[in-house]
């Protein structure tokens, strides 16, 4: 038999990328299930609609031809986007239970295996959030004693950035490990100073860890996770990072067991090691060692990063407006004072300094799609049947940046949270945090992070850019599947 030659070749490829594109338009669009979409492409899907584009402009942007309901490719695997406040409102809130499954991320899957609280399901993902959530009550979130260690930790950034002395330096590490020592006064129950070799090691793997679940090579590692085993790149280092933190945990967690008082528990380790003891003797527990330590992790990851990264392009969009950050300033000073530390019951004498940390997390939308979700089952919503399984992106900037709540939406406006007396203004379409059964776990505690980490380093310095404030570019940084600032310097002089 003769071989084939290169037309043929040819001749056969073509015919089978046409009958995949059929197959996978008619799954995407036939009979009224799948909501309709951008035809895909073979293997990549529609990578093509996405490329040179931040994501959820691009998703937005197919949102405006195909509506609020959408179907999407990601290499061959579907997915249901949701643009709109109402679609995400419809989904989340007023069908969160059938809404409330988390979808498989390949790159996390790997380091986490569906334990922990963010990335579990079913029975695991109820007990141990409703557990978390417990725990962190009980530990003070929202109450006095979380604000107390809150405000005890800003003195010690108050210290570090005295000791800049007025010269240019970059944010992101004191941010960093502020923000994380807080998550770690309630999950370890102590903090660390900040030239603590071990703690710095354990922040610069979660800037390390975060950068590359939104970098490209993420991106293409949980579209094509089997592929991309094969290729050399930066995630073949994840495993060894998740390693270090892993042994970090289990040190603190030897640590607690050798000296557990279950009479008194001082921190979350201890409340799950008593959890894990009264239910020694049920094989089907989810109380392990296991989901200790990557909820844990889980904990310390989330409480830092988001955080950090708000507070940080926060100081920046600041810098590029001085009019507003006098403005906070003076409402400081009338409301605090310089003599004593802000507290978060000053909030509600501080209409205009709260609506502009409301708008520095509208504007920059740090997570600008949610973490995916996915159905539990075979679920009819506004007319289609999404499959069960199916992935589910929740585009939050499309609710953020939505011109009829907010005029005008892509400039920086306190105004947005402002009455016209002054007042604040709340909106149900704030969603920085998600919506719905998974919604951050953590929000109260962020929330209150904020406002005593803005109010207290106003109250004691003013900021000096390197440029001038018009030239500060306010963009997100490119190829990232969060809004991340770009990296900058700036001083801050004692008021």
């Amino acid at each position: 038999m003769e071989p084939l030659g290169m037309s043929t070749i040819l001749l056969v490829v073509c015919i089978s990328c046409l009958l995949l594109s059929a197959v996978w338009k008619r799954g995407a669009q036939g009979k009224g299930k799948m909501p309709p979409g951008p035809t895909p492409l073979p293997l990549i899907g529609n990578a093509l609609q996405l490329k040179g584009k931040s994501l959820d402009q691009a998703l937005c942007k197919i949102g405006e031809e195909y509506g609020p309901v959408f179907t999407l490719y990601l290499g061959m695997n579907p997915a249901v986007v949701l643009h709109g406040y109402e679609a995400i409102k419809e989904a989340l809130i007023d069908h969160g239970n059938d809404f409330a499954s988390r979808a498989i991320i390949p790159l996390v899957e790997k380091t986490s295996e569906g334990k922990g609280i963010i990335f579990s399901n079913g029975e695991r993902w109820k007990q141990i959030r409703r557990f978390t959530l417990t725990t962190l009550r009980n530990f003070g979130m929202g109450k006095k004693s979380i604000e107390e260690r809150i405000q005890e930790e800003t003195q010690y950034l108050l210290e570090q950035f005295h000791d800049t002395k007025g010269k240019p330096f970059d944010p992101r590490k004191l941010f960093g490990c502020a923000t994380s020592n807080v998550i770690c006064s309630i999950v370890f129950g102590k903090r660390y100073e900040y030239n603590d070799k071990r703690f710095q090691t354990l922040v610069a793997i979660t800037d390390e860890n975060t950068e590359l679940f939104n970098s490209g090579w993420g991106q293409l590692y949980n579209t094509f996770p089997a592929l991309m085993e094969w290729i050399p790149g930066p995630f073949q280092h994840l495993m060894q990072s998740c390693v270090t933190c892993r042994e970090f945990i289990l040190e603190e967690a030897k640590e607690h067991r050798a000296t557990l008082d279950p009479s008194s528990p001082r921190d979350f380790i201890d409340c799950f090691f008593i959890r894990m003891d009264q239910e020694k003797d049920n094989e089907a527990s989810e109380f392990t060692m296991e989901n200790l330590v990557m909820s844990s992790l889980d904990l310390f990851g989330a409480g830092t990063e988001t955080t950090s990264t708000t507070l940080r392009y926060g100081f920046l969009i600041l810098q590029k407006f001085p009019q507003i950050e006098e403005k906070v300033q003076e409402e400081i000073d009338q409301v605090v004072g310089r003599s004593r530390i802000p507290s978060t019951a000053d909030r509600g004498q501080m209409p205009y300094t709260d609506a502009v940390i409301h708008e520095i997390q509208r504007f920059i939308s740090l997570t600008p799609v949610a973490l995916p979700h996915s159905v539990v089952n075979d679920t009819p919503f506004r007319g289609y049947v999404i499959p069960k399984g199916t992935t589910i992106f929740p585009v939050l900037t499309s609710v953020l940046h939505d011109g009829k709540e907010f005029p005008n939406p892509t400039e920086f406006n306190p105004g947005h949270f402002l009455n016209p007396d002054g007042t604040f203004r709340k909106s149900n379409y704030f969603m920085p945090f998600s919506a719905g059964k998974r919604i951050c776990a953590g929000e109260g505690l962020a929330r209150m992070e904020l406002f005593l980490f803005f109010t207290s380093i106003l109250q004691n310095f003013k900021l000096k850019p390197l440029m001038d404030p018009k030239d500060i570019d306010l963009s997100p940084m490119k190829g990232s599947m969060n809004n991340l600032p770009w990296p900058y310097k700036f001083c801050i002089i004692p008021r």
